[in-house]
């Protein structure tokens, strides 16, 4: 059986649902690239500027050219769904933790 070469994306902000598609490459590096750099203390870090954070930790030549924002936001709404990231309660602006 041929092994799947996209990931079917959750989002938590539409229950679930979503038909974005990324390839297993990306996903597999941007999830390890947010969990390593997500703390899973109380306070979180600040989603605003967290593409900054997790850039260093990708492989340059897969995500050259391509909006690493866009994979962090997707990314993150999937983990978020999957219940492997939350968001802080009452933070404004948005913070995020990895779940206990």
């Amino acid at each position: 059986m041929a092994r799947t070469t996209t990931v079917q994306m959750e989002n938590v902000n539409k229950g679930g649902a979503s038909k974005t598609r990324i390839s297993v490459a990306h996903y597999e590096a941007m999830s390890a690239a947010l969990l390593a750099s997500v703390p899973a203390d109380e306070s979180g870090i600040p989603y605003v500027g967290l593409d900054a954070v997790v850039e260093p930790l990708l492989p340059r030549e897969l995500f050259e050219g391509r909006s690493v924002r866009w994979y962090v936001t997707s990314v993150k709404l999937d983990l978020e769904q999957k219940g492997l990231l939350e968001r802080v309660p009452g933070s404004r602006p948005q913070r995020i933790r990895r779940r206990a």
